[in-house]
């Protein structure tokens, strides 16, 4: 379907400039003025102008969805476009300069929506895979409100700050993890190739070999005759895992039961309190109504405890209850936060006190984070360590206990 530029006037008399997508020149101008708009001028946009064919909305097949890298980008991009222009040049303009093959086909499915007719945050939920629920709601709070240009400033700002923790994350993991996997590989390659070896020349010893060395020899041949059942037994696992994780209440269990570990029940547990407590700022200092946001967020939300306890807070505070008293019921939440939050509460400032505490919370992880991870470095090194030093040992053994025979 052809695609016009167009320019138009509107019943106040100011010029419109955009693009819109209809079958022929006449039903291009019919929509204008459908939309009150008067046309002056009307073109078809040449094909080679265009760096990415606009896909149809019904093109539903083989989509991908945005990477947080390119909303966050999209975002900050359609946030400084509709201050200068409007809406749908704005995302043309986008798709236009997009390198990314995939993100220009999303931005111009949303790109059609809007040029159907279709408020943004309902052309955003054509491609609900790319634009979460939580985001699209804050996109239909920013167009009742006439603050769009804030709101999506803010949005990106958010979704930068969450990048950045999950960036954060993985550089800490990144070195134990390879430490570990490298360590792992030295211990599998001695136990499968150097023991098996060493055994060769044991044998020939006639003498009975140390108590280490002969536990060491059984675990090497279990794993070399045995690894391949391992490893399909483990891969059977892994999909019966799964498929039990599809039913509620297993899930339920066991994410139960990661809240409950020392370390881990509490990095899962401050990095919830600390992305609600940002989350609720930004909506709330964008006039988006509590109560709305917090259904939302909830549905984001992978680990189920923590899901219905924000469910929970957000039936208590449809009874009647205040935000701060809901949080200090569920009793998942730093107490830090549940103070911060009344402290909003009472003093009319709830975005600023939930900001606050947010940053203090990244803040705690952060440093959380490093002082764990910093200890989970030694204890790799350690352990496996001792591991190679046993396997060491366990081959030293009968050579030292041949020196002893023969000096006797």
């Amino acid at each position: 379907m052809p695609t016009f530029d167009y320019l138009a006037l509107d019943t106040a008399g100011r010029e419109r400039t955009g693009t819109l997508t209809a079958a022929s020149e006449g039903d291009a101008r019919a929509l204008l003025e459908r939309r009150k708009l008067l046309p002056v001028r009307l073109g078809a946009v040449a094909a080679e102008a265009r760096t990415a064919p606009v896909p149809t909305l019904s093109s539903g097949l083989g989509r991908r969805k945005l990477s947080t890298k390119a909303l966050t980008l999209f975002t900050r991009q359609l946030a400084t476009l509709i201050s200068v222009s409007p809406l749908e040049e704005a995302l043309r303009s986008i798709a236009l300069q997009s390198e990314q093959k995939r993100v220009a086909d999303v931005v111009w499915r949303v790109h059609g929506g809007v040029v159907e007719g279709r408020r943004l945050a309902d052309a955003m939920a054509l491609e609900s895979a790319s634009f979460p629920p939580l985001y699209r709601a804050m996109v239909a709070a920013g167009e009742g409100s006439g603050g769009m240009t804030e709101i999506l400033e803010r949005l990106a700002d958010l979704h930068e700050r969450q990048a950045e923790v999950r960036g954060k994350i993985l550089t800490a993991l990144a070195y134990p993890a390879m430490l570990a996997l490298v360590a792992l590989l030295i211990v599998i390659g001695m136990m499968t190739y150097v023991i098996p070896k060493v055994v060769e020349q044991f044998n020939d010893m006639g003498q009975e070999l140390p108590l280490l060395t002969r536990i060491v020899i059984g675990i090497s041949e279990f794993m070399t005759s045995y690894s391949l059942i391992v490893l399909a037994l483990i891969g059977i696992g892994v999909v019966v895992f799964g498929r039990m994780m599809q039913r509620e209440d297993f899930h339920l269990k066991v994410d139960r039961r990661l809240l409950g570990i020392p370390l881990i029940g509490r990095l899962l547990r401050d990095l919830h309190a600390a992305r609600l407590a940002r989350t609720l700022s930004t909506m709330v200092d964008n006039g988006m109504p509590l109560l709305d946001g917090l259904a939302v967020t909830s549905r984001t939300i992978r680990n189920r405890v923590l899901r219905g306890a924000t469910e929970d807070m957000v039936e208590s505070i449809r009874e009647g209850g205040s935000l701060s008293g809901s949080m200090r019921r569920t009793g998942i939440f730093p107490p830090l936060l549940v103070h911060m939050t009344a402290s909003g509460e009472s003093s009319g400032k709830l975005a600023q006190m939930l900001g606050r505490a947010a940053d203090y919370m990244e803040r705690e992880f952060d440093a959380f984070t490093k002082s764990a991870l910093s200890l989970l470095e030694p204890l790799i090194i350690v352990i496996m360590g001792g591991v190679i030093a046993t396997i060491v040992l366990s081959i030293l053994l009968p050579i030292l206990q041949l020196d002893t025979i023969a000096i006797k």
